[in-house]
């Protein structure tokens, strides 16, 4: 038993805010006679969301390095923008136009990261100087109008969805493929996650709760692949979503771009003496902070079919509550991925939820200001908790917590070179 509530209390942010997010989805569920889980609302809210979860992705990045970056909602925009001119004025192919605008989201980025990693400037003031300046070129650019006409094929990137293959069953065949393949691929993750925990001795949940976990997670993939295969299928953009969380979970958790930058977050003056370029680590966190910008205002602009000077407003505040929300920690070091997904979901059901009440905009905006309050005033109340509420006992929950997976391969790594043959006796 106490084990068990040694690995509860160290994954308590985490299972947290799934446990909030189910009890959100259960609530507006009840409260809109069934609305909120219908398939056609479950495929809006992915589509609705995509742009800001792709910029939590980013988010939380930039977060963990502790920095932070106001400028993501004018940069979305003025990509958005540019993109929009191109394929309009200049005749340029919609797939070429994308190409071209990531490089110079890109290049954004790494504008960014120059001032802030070798300049010294805080990223604060450089992004927020960036927020002014790319609004206002965004206005240059569009000239105060909007820009319409876009092609079909850079449209369905924000709202087109997979097309049917297979015999017609009255479900979107590829949806509930990919849904069980992702089902299955999570659960084979979690079972060699958990047997290189035991091989190095730290405790894990018990094999009936650990089947029961991997059980509900499966089954709750697997029911919302069935809601969006009932109405029309994954949505394009739900497939970038996709693609972006595995290679950025990959890259954060098993690279060591992604060691560094959490030890950079966690302690800049111990990462340096330990050998890590951190200016190198800053300069690469904000230009992919600018490059997932752009790719959110593409998104944006394909849903919206047309270039708006307005776009991209308050994308940096509903990103940032994404990343706090989702466990990020304010002061640097701490943050997932998933998490922040998880903390994107929990505005996008919010926003979603309190619409089809019919609650005004206004109190929309009140209620979520208090969820991200809420949400950091619990990371702050369990640090505390933990460092000096349970004294030995806390200490041994940290102890005996099971290990992230850069550790065990890390772990393996210096296993696999004292194991290997001695080399040369050093120079005299």
């Amino acid at each position: 038993m106490n084990k068990l509530q040694n690995i509860l209390r160290g994954n308590i942010r985490q299972y947290g805010m799934v446990i909030a997010l189910a009890a959100l989805l259960v609530f507006f569920q009840l409260r809109t006679d069934g609305i909120m889980l219908k398939p056609i609302n479950v495929s809006n809210l992915v589509v609705q969301n995509a742009q800001i979860l792709i910029l939590a992705i980013g988010m939380v990045m930039v977060i963990v390095a502790r920095h932070i970056d106001l400028s993501v909602g004018s940069v979305a925009a003025f990509v958005g923008a540019v993109a929009a001119i191109l394929m309009t004025k200049h005749d340029v192919p919609w797939f070429l136009a994308v190409v071209i605008c990531l490089v110079l989201a890109a290049a954004i980025g790494a504008w960014h990261g120059f001032w802030v990693a070798y300049v010294g400037i805080p990223a604060f003031i450089v992004t927020l100087a960036s927020m002014l300046l790319f609004r206002g070129l965004t206005l240059v650019v569009l000239k105060g109008a909007t820009v319409g006409s876009l092609p079909q094929g850079f449209k369905d990137i924000g709202s087109g969805f997979l097309p049917e293959i297979g015999p017609d069953t009255g479900y979107h065949n590829v949806t509930l493929i990919l849904g069980a393949v992702a089902a299955l691929a999570l659960v084979v993750m979690d079972v060699r996650k958990r047997r290189a925990t035991q091989k190095y001795g730290f405790d894990v949940l018990p094999l009936p709760l650990f089947l029961l976990k991997n059980a509900l997670i499966a089954g709750v993939i697997i029911y919302f692949s069935y809601l969006l295969a009932s109405a029309r299928g994954l949505p394009i953009v739900g497939v970038i979503l996709f693609a972006l969380i595995i290679i950025y979970s990959f890259v954060m958790n098993r690279t060591v771009f992604g060691r560094q930058v959490y030890a950079v977050g966690g302690n800049v003056d111990a990462a340096t003496m330990s050998g890590v370029n951190t200016r190198r680590v800053d300069f690469l966190v904000m230009m992919n902070m600018g490059l997932l910008a752009g790719l959110a205002g593409l998104v944006t602009t394909a849903r919206l079919t047309a270039a708006n000077p307005k776009a991209g407003t308050n994308f940096e505040l509903d990103a940032i509550a994404a990343a706090f929300i989702g466990g990020a920690a304010v002061t640097g070091g701490v943050g997932t991925v998933i998490g922040a997904i998880v903390g994107g979901l929990v505005m996008g059901v919010l926003n979603n939820g309190m619409s089809l009440m019919g609650v005004s905009i206004d109190w929309q905006q009140a209620i979520k200001g208090l969820v991200l309050l809420a949400a950091v005033a619990f990371d702050v109340w369990n640090k505390r908790r933990t460092a000096s509420g349970g004294g030995a006992g806390a200490e041994k929950a940290d102890a005996t917590a099971p290990p992230p997976p850069e550790l065990i391969e890390e772990i393996e790594e210096l296993e696999a070179a004292d194991s290997g043959p001695p080399g040369p006796a050093p120079a005299r």
